[in-house]
């Protein structure tokens, strides 16, 4: 990694840190040195392949060194102002790269590409000035300025060489496509340790252009995370100039998501999964601080796959870490870690978590039903309520999601069976989506790994308010994307007793989707790693109680076989799981 004044290079990465100003013309984009920065690496990138555009400079690609990079961002800056004949007059040298336009088009547009190729962020610090209380002029002033000067400058560059106007203008996102307002707060941490966090900066606004498409380093997850015995704190000393936080609101708890530089498209993409805080939340205690990416060896010697988390019971929070490693450096490492805290936060509170979707669907009668499906993931959950969505336009007014990954339940004051969302987006696998579905959300998602397995989409699929409210339940079902479906084995099937039901949801069947590194027909304890194998004592006393719950108020508890991970059911298992569950829903009406 090499720092360019305000500009830093990690990995695949542009980072621009900002306080007051960017560039604001082509002369000045030309003469910066991100623009410097940028040629320079075109041209190593230029020399590993051994191009042929290097002919530009008239000698060896093995000899063409920094004094001939200058001499063409010399001539870039010209083209930038006036048109490729003035080059030789301006410029001693310059009939070199004049007497060659063709090449030299074919240069800029490779290096427009190459540039392109980075994920770029900006980040506004917001130290010295009150970017957070203006963010829509922060932004239209940063990325929105910086993405139509890159255009313009490319633009103005090449017909400078054509001498010609393109006949087709492509608004592409050339400038930055995601920008933060980050600014030093006060957080309600313990003392002690936990103070090294109050000077890394957090996360206020966002701002990104959708659809964003990021490659992280990974596409699967592994393993399960470890409860160690020792802070992950007391090993990390995070500098501030390297990190960020994202202060989740996950259901009502307040997740403090610290994020290295190396992952940061990653942390950025929480936006589109958890809610922000506010002001008025960050009032409140955090429940739990999460380091992800953290360099070097610092938590290698606290487990064999060191994803770990600690239970500090003295200050009441949860402490959790991973390293930088590109092993996890897949969003699900990130996701899956912040929910495993939120379980077992809420299993501390007596209340019983789930790794399920859940919706209200109103009839176009105005009936409502909330339906909890429960499932590992890969099994059908989100795919069967969104072929519900598709297949129920006639007799579907309404459907509103409660949770789409995680959640829990809890018996009120007054007897009642309620649950609860974390998120307020969804992450997805692609392949699996009704194909109008997936298409129609591109204009709000961030798309992970496209054209890899297990390729992701990320969304906001329903409100924060909707997630927290409490919604009683209806229908608890256990998706079984494993059986195929016969006379004994219908889509749907009820589970007659709870000591019945304890044993299919305990038991956790599913066959493997590919979203880890699992194959075949695996076992997870209540189809739930994140925080109840880890607590199982604490989880087997609470489950209990929720499912003697569940039949003394008579709810209907039972299986719904999706068929999902069967060859061949992609669409229709999921298809016909969903037309059983609507004559299901509204059987009786």
């Amino acid at each position: 990694m090499k720092y360019y004044g305000t500009c830093k290079f990690v990995g695949k990465k542009v980072i621009l840190r900002i306080r007051d100003r960017i560039c604001e013309t082509t002369e000045e984009l030309l003469e910066s040195d991100l623009f410097t920065a940028v040629l320079s690496k075109y041209v190593a990138h230029l020399k590993r392949r051994q191009s042929g555009l290097l002919e530009l400079f008239g000698k060896s690609a093995s000899v063409i060194g920094d004094e001939d990079i200058k001499q063409l961002l010399r001539v870039l800056q010209i083209l930038g102002k006036m048109p490729l004949e003035t080059v030789p007059k301006l410029l001693e040298n310059g009939k070199q790269f004049a007497g060659k336009p063709e090449l030299l088009l074919a240069f800029v547009e490779g290096l427009y590409n190459y540039w392109r190729t980075f994920e770029r962020f900006i980040i506004c610090d917001s130290t010295l000035e009150d970017f957070d209380k203006r963010p829509y002029r922060t932004f239209d002033a940063t990325i929105e300025a910086l993405m139509h000067l890159v255009r313009q400058s490319y633009r103005q560059i090449e017909e400078h060489i054509t001498g010609l106007h393109p006949h087709i203008y492509r608004q592409v996102h050339a400038g930055a496509e995601l920008a933060v307002i980050a600014m030093p707060k006060d957080l309600q941490l313990p003392p002690g340790i936990y103070s090294k966090l109050q000077t890394i900066p957090l996360i206020r606004q966002l701002l990104l252009y959708p659809p964003l498409l990021l490659d992280p380093p990974m596409n699967k997850r592994s393993g399960r995370f470890k409860r160690v015995d020792q802070n992950p704190l007391e090993l990390v000393n995070p500098d501030s100039g390297e990190w960020l936080c994202y202060p989740a609101k996950v259901g009502s708890l307040l997740i403090l998501v610290y994020v290295h530089e190396k992952f940061f498209e990653l942390g950025f993409s929480l936006c589109n999964l958890f809610e922000p805080a506010e002001d008025a939340f960050l009032d409140k205690k955090a429940d739990a601080v999460y380091l992800f990416g953290v360099p070097g060896e610092a938590l290698n010697d606290l487990a064999e796959l060191p994803a770990v988390f600690y239970d500090d019971t003295d200050n009441n929070v949860l402490v959790a870490a991973c390293p930088n490693d590109d092993r996890f450096g897949y969003f699900g490492y990130l996701k899956k870690m912040i929910l495993t805290l939120h379980n077992i936060a809420v299993m501390k509170h007596g209340k019983m978590p789930f790794h399920g979707a859940m919706v209200r669907i109103q009839s176009t009668k105005g009936e409502e039903r909330n339906v909890l499906i429960i499932g590992e993931s890969g099994t059908g959950k989100s795919e069967t309520l969104e072929a519900l969505r598709s297949i129920g336009d006639s007799s579907i007014r309404e459907m509103r999601i409660i949770a789409d990954d995680m959640g829990s339940l809890e018996l009120d004051a007054e007897g009642r069976l309620l649950a609860y969302g974390t998120e307020v987006g969804a992450f997805v696998r692609l392949d699996d989506l009704q194909p109008g579905y997936a298409f129609g959300q591109l204009d709000r998602s961030i798309i992970m790994n496209p054209g890899r397995v297990n390729s992701r989409i990320l969304l906001p699929v329903t409100g924060y308010e909707e997630i927290i409210k409490g919604s009683p339940v209806d229908l608890i079902l256990y998706a079984n994307n494993y059986e195929d479906v016969d006379d004994e084995h219908p889509l749907i099937d009820r589970l007659e007793n709870a000591e019945a039901a304890l044993h299919i949801f305990r038991e956790g069947r599913a066959m493997s989707k590919g979203t880890t590194t699992a194959t075949g027909l695996v076992h997870s304890y209540f189809a739930n790693i994140f925080g109840p194998v880890q607590y199982r004592e604490l989880h087997e006393a609470i489950a209990a109680k929720f499912f003697e719950a569940f039949y003394a108020r008579k709810l209907f508890v039972g299986q719904l076989r999706t068929r999902l991970g069967i060859p061949g059911y992609e669409q229709e298992g999921p298809g016909s799981a969903a037309q059983a569950l609507l004559q299901k829903l509204f059987a009786e009406s």
